[in-house]
This record gives C-alpha cells, sequence and structure tokens, in this order.
C-alpha cells in the first residue's frame, strides 16, 4: 500500500506500484510510470514522461523530467527514465529527451548530490557520484562508477569515462577517458586513479598496466601514434582495449 500525503497532488493517469511513499507538496503528473518502495520527500515534482525504478528516494525540490532546456524542443513526446536504488538530493533538476534521442537516463545505485542538472538526452551510467551543483549538458554521457566533484561543468556531447575522478570546480569540453584523475585549469589528465581503482578491487597489475597505457598514449604528439605504441608494447586485457576504443570513437577528443 503507498503512503501518500493529502496534501500531494497526483494525475489520475499516473501509475503507481507499491510501498510508495509521497509527502506533501508532491507534484506527480500524468504520463508517468513509477515502482515499487520509493520515497519522495516533501515538494518533489515528477513531470511527464517520468518512467521511474524502485527503491530510490528523492529529496526536496528535486524536478524529473523537465521539459528541457532546449530551443529545438516542439512538445514532441520523450521520456526520462530513472533506474533502481538512487539517492536523487535536494533541487537536482533532470530533463527528459527531445527529438534527437527521446529518452535522458539515470541508470542505478547513483548519488546525485544537492543542485545538480542532469540536461535532455544524457546517459548516466551505474554507480555513479556526481557532486554539488555540477551541470551536465545535453547528450554528456557518463560512464559507470565516475565520481565528478562539485561544481563541475560539462559541454554537450561530451563523453566521461568509467572509474574517474574528476576535481571539483573543473570544466571539459574534451572527452574524459576512463580510470584516471583529471584536474587542474585548463583540465588535464593528472593520474591514474589508483584509490578508487583499488577500492573497486582492481589488482596492482592492472593498475599498473593502465599506468603504462597512459604513459605510452601521451608520449606522443599524435594520439594515433600513442595507441600503436600500446598495442605493440602492452597485453590487451579488457581495460586496455577500452581505453584504445574510448580514444579512438572519441568525436570531441580527449583531455591530454
Amino acid at each position: 500500500m503507498n503512503q501518500i500525503s493529502q496534501l500531494a497532488y497526483i494525475h489520475p493517469e499516473a501509475k503507481l506500484g507499491d510501498n510508495n511513499i509521497i509527502g506533501p507538496f508532491c507534484y506527480i503528473d500524468k504520463d508517468t510510470v513509477i515502482g515499487d518502495n520509493n520515497v519522495m520527500q516533501n515538494s518533489v515534482t515528477i513531470n511527464v514522461g517520468a518512467r521511474i525504478g524502485n527503491n530510490n528516494e528523492f529529496f526536496p525540490g528535486a524536478s524529473i523530467s523537465t521539459k528541457p532546456q532546449d530551443l529545438k524542443f516542439k512538445g514532441e513526446e520523450s521520456i526520462c527514465e530513472i533506474g533502481d536504488n538512487n539517492s536523487i538530493r535536494e533541487n537536482v533538476t533532470i530533463s527528459r529527451g527531445t527529438a534527437s534521442k527521446g529518452t535522458t537516463i539515470v541508470g542505478s545505485n547513483n548519488l546525485l548530490m544537492e543542485n545538480m542538472h542532469v540536461a535532455h538526452d544524457c546517459i548516466v551510467g551505474n554507480n555513479c557520484i556526481i557532486g554539488n551543483s555540477t551541470k551536465l549538458a545535453g547528450e554528456v554521457i557518463i560512464e559507470d562508477n565516475a565520481i565528478i566533484s562539485a561544481e563541475v561543468l560539462i559541454h554537450q556531447f561530451c563523453r566521461i569515462g568509467g572509474y574517474v575522478m574528476i576535481q571539483g570546480g573543473s570544466r571539459t569540453s574534451q572527452d574524459i577517458p576512463p580510470y584516471i584523475i583529471a584536474g587542474k585549469e585548463p583540465i588535464r589528465y593528472a593520474s591514474i586513479n589508483i584509490i578508487g581503482l583499488r577500492r573497486r578491487g582492481f589488482s596492482n597489475e592492472q593498475i599498473e598496466q593502465l599506468h603504462e597505457a597512459y604513459r605510452l598514449l601521451y608520449s606522443k604528439g599524435i594520439l594515433s601514434e600513442g595507441i600503436e605504441e600500446i598495442k605493440k608494447t602492452l597485453p590487451i586485457t579488457k581495460e586496455i582495449q577500452h581505453v584504445i576504443d574510448f580514444v579512438n570513437s572519441s568525436k570531441r577528443g580527449i583531455i591530454r
């Protein structure tokens, strides 16, 4: 049975699962689907097109599936998918998709901290932590297990690799490859994310191989030459292949 405050509004066409807690002054619009065991504290807004999984907690002021802040948006049908077990803190805003992709996606087991924004058509993976007041512009992709500190600005169409740590206050208009720490001004490669990788169960051998891969990659003036050096020098493990594929597929270029 759902626990719904008498001060909340739920549109008759909204679809709710079971055991949800919906606090006072929450607003749930039509064309919304909400799973089981979600908690919406007071003053949470769930807009048209939201598709929410199970066991999420939304804190006061969060607004989900908002109208995209994109002048090309003409009111087309689009959605915003939220997975399971997310903590979405105060005043977080997540826009729904546009005609470009149709869907904004936030995966599972993420912590989105106070006042951060996920723009239209973004994809946020699983097990990510995104800090206070960080802003993702349209169509940004965040891979699994990324940690993005507070007040980071990420340009539209950028891709952020998995297992990264990005320093607070940074801004990037280029892709940030996986397994590294990125920071300073202007933003650049700082080191391998050794502590983060160890916490995620990477062995010393894996970490050393990744360290050597980035040394080789950045030792050449042309990234394609660095990739060839990696292929000649290192065993192509799954992690090394991911680095190669990430760099080769980058459309905006990677930070140096």
